[in-house]
């Protein structure tokens, strides 16, 4: 007697998919697809969505944190007394759109720097298909630190989008230091104050 095995993998991120994690991910995805703009000007590509709802910019919590409120203060957007809707209202406005290599929280830690590296090459493929046909940026804007070492596949892969970088790294927006984080965050806004080239 032989019983099925058979693993299902999410779409979003290609790990082992248990009934909880690919709930999850259709809330996150029904979250974002609610503000993505209609003629896309950047996309804002992390490298792995964040675990805390409130640190996810399309979360409909009051207070962001984390990622998001470094995206929200690089973006130049008063916060203060702004529901979530008005600020995830006012990138859509702008055409700046957010998603991540990969589309869900790790559920199991990463063992290290070369585990996460090579997750998020795996990744690459789907991604790339994903930007060519479906979000067809004119720019695309590195928020991880983590994608720094992928970026020269990035430039390889001809997706027809200028790409952002920060002194040719990526602009790390979730650096665990705040004020290396800052930094990265002011150096951000000058880039999106910028029109892209196309």
């Amino acid at each position: 007697m032989t019983t099925n095995t058979s693993v299902i993998l999410c779409d979003g991120c290609g790990q082992p998919a248990s009934s909880e994690h690919i709930a999850r991910r259709l809330q996150r995805l029904e979250w974002a697809t609610r503000y993505r703009p209609i003629h896309l000007h950047t996309l804002l590509l992390g490298a792995i969505s964040p675990q805390p709802p409130a640190e996810f910019l399309y979360s409909p919590e009051e207070a962001h944190s984390g990622e998001a409120a470094n995206l929200v203060a690089a973006a130049g957007i008063s916060a203060p007394g702004k529901s979530a809707d008005v600020i995830q209202s006012e990138f859509q406005r702008r055409g700046i759109y957010l998603t991540h290599v990969l589309e869900c929280p790790l559920d199991v830690p990463s063992r290290g720097a070369d585990f996460l590296n090579n997750t998020l090459i795996a990744r690459l493929p789907t991604l790339f298909t994903r930007i060519r046909r479906s979000l067809k940026p004119k720019r695309l804007a590195f928020i991880s630190g983590s994608l720094t070492p992928l970026i020269e596949r990035f430039a390889a892969a001809q997706l027809n989008c200028e790409l952002a970088l920060d002194d040719g790294r990526a602009f790390a927006l979730d650096n665990s230091n705040p004020a290396a984080a800052k930094a990265a965050g002011a150096r951000f806004h000058d880039v999106l104050a910028v029109p892209a080239s196309r």
